[in-house]
């Protein structure tokens, strides 16, 4: 039996996809607060990368750093709701999931700092 949702085409489509993605912000928004911390940082961040960088690769690097901690929470808030979903109960599959998604946001953490981090060593170190 085909998915009743998956038969839809050109501008309905995409219309729905941006519906249900502002959807999905907003929930991340209400109910992980990770993902809010992260967006209070993002904001003074993200015009700090257009000072900071001195071409578009150092700013298009240092705003998608940003951005992309943004995608690995959201990413990891996913698995999180899915895992829980199933069962609230302690397994080691669900466990490791977790961590595993855990362990992709502090990745990407790591690389925001670092990129943040020689990018302003390279600015302002003497």
């Amino acid at each position: 039996m085909p998915h009743p949702h998956k038969g839809r085409t050109g501008l309905d489509r995409i219309l729905r996809a941006t519906r249900n993605s502002a959807h999905g912000l907003a929930a991340a928004w209400r109910h992980e607060s990770a993902f809010r911390q992260e967006i209070v940082l993002a904001l003074p961040m993200l015009p700090a990368a257009l000072w900071l960088g001195t071409d578009w690769r150092e700013r298009a690097l240092l705003a998608g750093s940003v951005v992309l901690v943004l995608i690995v929470e959201l990413l990891n808030s996913g698995i999180e709701a899915a895992i829980d979903r199933i069962s609230l109960e302690s397994h080691e599959l669900s466990g490791r999931a977790k961590d595993y998604g855990s362990a992709a946001v502090m990745l990407s953490l790591l690389l925001c700092a670092g990129t943040w981090g020689a990018a302003l060593w390279v600015r302002f170190a003497p």
